[in-house]
């Protein structure tokens, strides 16, 4: 029997796939098939098995102790990727590709991150993909890694002194991205922008349909990084 091919999605809320609202009180997550990393493992087949590590608020290297969370237990360093990515790599490893979209949140204005600042960033979590072989006393080897730059945020927020200047910033991203990327790192990467655009009421997370177009077209830079399982 062949063994299935394993991606790991490595998100913020878009991944996890908070329901918009046009206020902070508290939301539901899309089912499995309707958020993008679900479309993906549907596009994709039964021959590939998809692992989601999303988590809300999420960046990619920074602490943000600001963030309004319930416990605790969740405040601060838990928010920052670069830390706890190492730990999610070896707890999945064996692993063929591990996709990384993350940003969105590096943009709120407390953080003053400019669009090169992200790029350089979502790199750095490919780095961590690249060296995170053999796991915990394991022979698995360092799976691929594509990076996915954020889709541009939205125009209208219900908090909009957070998200000053994010906007403008988020058009950027991608291209940002993709000089980033090529050249001496030479990371496969994807610029969601190019497929769609947050269009949530709360201009920072994606409808229903937003996340299928995401899902069918992440489907397809995977065939071409992986071929067919």
């Amino acid at each position: 029997m062949m063994n299935k091919r394993r991606i790991l999605v490595f998100g913020d809320s878009n991944s996890w796939g908070w329901m918009p609202r046009p206020d902070m009180e508290p939301t539901t997550r899309y089912d499995v098939a309707t958020r993008w990393p679900g479309v993906l493992s549907a596009k994709l087949g039964d021959r590939f098995e998809i692992v989601e590590e999303a988590l809300s608020g999420r960046t990619t290297d920074l602490d943000d102790p600001e963030i309004d969370l319930p416990a605790d237990a969740l405040r601060g360093a838990t928010l920052n990727g670069a830390r706890v990515l190492p730990a999610l790599l070896a707890s999945h490893l064996p692993l063929d590709l591990v996709i990384i979209m993350l940003g969105t949140n590096d943009l709120k204005k407390r953080f003053r991150r400019q669009p090169a600042d992200v790029a350089s960033a979502l790199v750095g979590l490919a780095r961590l993909v690249r060296e995170c072989e053999g796991g915990v006393r394991t022979v698995y080897p360092s799976p691929q890694v594509l990076l996915i730059a954020p889709p541009p945020l939205g125009t209208t927020f219900y908090n909009p002194d957070e998200w000053a200047g994010a906007h403008e910033k988020s058009l950027a991203i991608g291209a940002a991205l993709e000089r980033a990327a090529t050249g001496l790192n030479k990371l496969p990467a994807f610029d969601a922008g190019k497929v769609i655009a947050i269009d949530g009421i709360d201009g920072v997370h994606l409808t229903a349909d937003a996340h299928r177009k995401l899902g069918e077209a992440v489907a397809e830079k995977v065939r071409t990084l992986l071929g067919p399982a």
